[in-house]
């Protein structure tokens, strides 16, 4: 490649006719008036900080801040309201279908109570022979687990079956 090449890829280029926009004109040099004040040695002396403004801004980031989270405080309250409004509402509609029911405590056990409680120990006496020792024995067996309603079916199947 000839070094007469490589400069002719901008001929081609130097050929093209320029518009020039009627807008557009190269502006008037500037003329500095005499007395004009020139810039001293050190301008630091000109940065200076207005520290009158620091307060007003300060007071009012902070005021906004507080206004911020008062409404978070609100919000979230808010909030919690209505999740244990949702919560009491559904403990409600639960009490209406099993009165006494709490989701969060142990199931709930059956409590004897009158005439099945005067049952149940007129039973054991029998089951005792009607020994009053007998009786209290089964009122200090009652710290052992309950028996469960299939055994006690078991039992009295158990007991039909002997009796024929």
């Amino acid at each position: 490649m000839s070094p007469d090449q490589s400069k002719s890829h901008y001929a081609a280029a130097s050929r093209v006719p320029l518009i020039q926009s009627p807008s557009l004109r190269v502006p008037r040099p500037v003329d500095l008036p005499p007395d004009i004040h020139p810039l001293p040695e050190n301008i630091n002396a000109y940065f200076v900080y207005p520290y009158t403004v620091e307060p007003h801004v300060l007071n009012i980031e902070s005021n906004r801040r507080t206004t911020i989270a008062a409404h978070a405080a609100r919000h979230e309250a808010y909030l919690r309201a209505r999740e244990d409004e949702k919560n009491r509402r559904k403990r409600e509609a639960l009490r209406r279908i099993a009165p006494g029911f709490e989701p969060r405590s142990a199931p709930l056990v059956p409590v004897k109570t009158g005439a099945a409680l005067g049952q149940e120990q007129q039973q054991q006496q029998h089951e005792g022979g009607g020994d009053p020792t007998a009786a209290a024995a089964g009122a200090a067996g009652q710290d052992l687990p309950q028996r469960d309603v299939m055994d006690d079916l078991v039992d009295r199947l158990a007991a039909l079956e002997d009796s024929h």
